[in-house]
């Protein structure tokens, strides 16, 4: 089960997204923790029953407990996040900027793992969500925090994959019906 079963799993027509896949996970430069963490909330964040079935027990196997309750953690805040900082951004008026949040994100404060990871793992989440206003505050984050823009662009990356299987696949389940 796992990263193998999505790849096969992959028509012909996406044979690029199958190369890709095995390139984002096998040829990462990101530690084992980054890379499985960032699998697991793209997974999630995917929102395809398939791909989090297949990918999220590879993940939890690759990462410890507190990496994985971090993850899932981060990419539960960040769905609500998301939608809420994107509308804001949205908004033609700059007022919402101004107003209290009143939304709980205590796990981004205390993650139980390093902070670059829990911030990594954010921008990627943004990315799939499509939040600009959160893909720029965790991109500063993690920069002033000297992480490269490889790395940056590695977890977008990692994003950009993961979403494409997931549709693709889960259209493809859809199509065959």
């Amino acid at each position: 089960m796992g990263l193998a079963e999505l790849k096969s799993a992959l028509p012909d027509f996406a044979a690029d997204l199958r190369l890709n896949l095995g390139s984002v996970v096998d040829r990462s430069g990101l530690t084992r923790q980054q890379l499985w963490g960032t699998v697991l909330v793209c997974a999630i964040a995917s929102r395809s029953p398939c791909v989090l079935r297949e990918l999220g027990p590879e993940a939890r196997a690759h990462l410890s407990p507190a990496a994985y309750a971090a993850a899932r953690s981060t990419a539960a805040v960040m769905a609500m996040n998301n939608v809420f900082h994107r509308t804001r951004h949205l908004l033609s008026d700059p007022e919402y900027g101004r107003l209290r949040t009143g939304l709980r994100a205590n796990v981004l404060g205390d993650p139980g793992v390093e902070r670059t990871d829990v911030e990594l793992w954010s921008l990627a989440v943004s990315a799939i969500n499509a939040c600009g206003a959160c893909l720029d505050a965790h991109e500063r984050v993690l920069r002033a925090a000297g992480v490269d823009r490889a790395t940056v662009q590695e977890a977008f990356r990692i994003a950009a994959v993961i979403q494409a299987v997931g549709t693709t696949l889960d259209a493809e389940a859809i199509l065959a019906e």
